[in-house]
């Protein structure tokens, strides 16, 4: 989940979008300009303004790169195959790689200020966590079939229950300061879920 030159941009768009998704990660959406993004590339706004022409083109922006990149990251675990605890465990370590550097999920950041975005990035985010929660879906079902993972009910609820509780213990390890509060949710999360030894 390292940022990365989005396919197609220009080296400058891609050092805008860079730039925005670590200045949204510490401030949030509402709490950025194009001022911030500016300053730190010792840019004119104008630039930005050719490369996106409003913060909302920047924002949908951001939504897609970071998604495409997640897509990615996903992809990769399937491609490596191996039980559904193995690529569980692997979508977990895409959350630490972003607590570690002491930052939020992108789209989480987004989402708690959702009802104040533009309607497209507000369709951008749902796309985005419907994607997870259907690639989690099917790791479960893998999991259930293999006895290597349980859980009751619909596999659908359990994936809303591991996108929640990842991106919750993030915003509390965040608040407190203290990474061990996200590493203890995950330890607790996944020792219920492991299916009998």
């Amino acid at each position: 989940m390292t940022p990365r030159a989005a396919r197609g941009r220009s080296s400058t768009a891609a050092m805008i979008l860079a730039t925005a998704e670590d200045v949204i990660q510490r401030k949030g959406y509402s709490g950025f300009s194009y001022a911030d993004v500016a300053a730190e590339l010792r840019v004119t706004k104008a630039a930005l303004h050719y490369h996106f022409p409003g913060k909302a083109q920047l924002g949908e922006a951001l939504i897609a790169t970071w998604g495409t990149r997640f897509t990615e990251a996903l992809a990769s675990l399937d491609a490596a195959g191996g039980p559904a605890l193995a690529r569980l465990d692997g979508y977990i370590k895409l959350h630490a790689e972003i607590i570690g550097k002491r930052k939020m999920c992108l789209c989480a950041m987004l989402a708690a200020e959702y009802q104040t975005l533009p309607t497209a990035m507000r369709a951008a985010l749902v796309r985005f966590f419907d994607h997870r929660q259907v690639w989690l879906e099917g790791i479960l079902e893998q999991g259930r079939s293999e006895g290597t993972l349980q859980f009751g009910g619909a596999a659908r609820d359990s994936a809303l229950l591991i996108i929640s509780a990842l991106e919750g213990a993030m915003l509390l390890a965040i608040a407190h300061g203290d990474l061990e509060r996200f590493n203890a949710t995950v330890t607790s999360m996944v020792a219920v879920m492991r299916g009998p030894e």
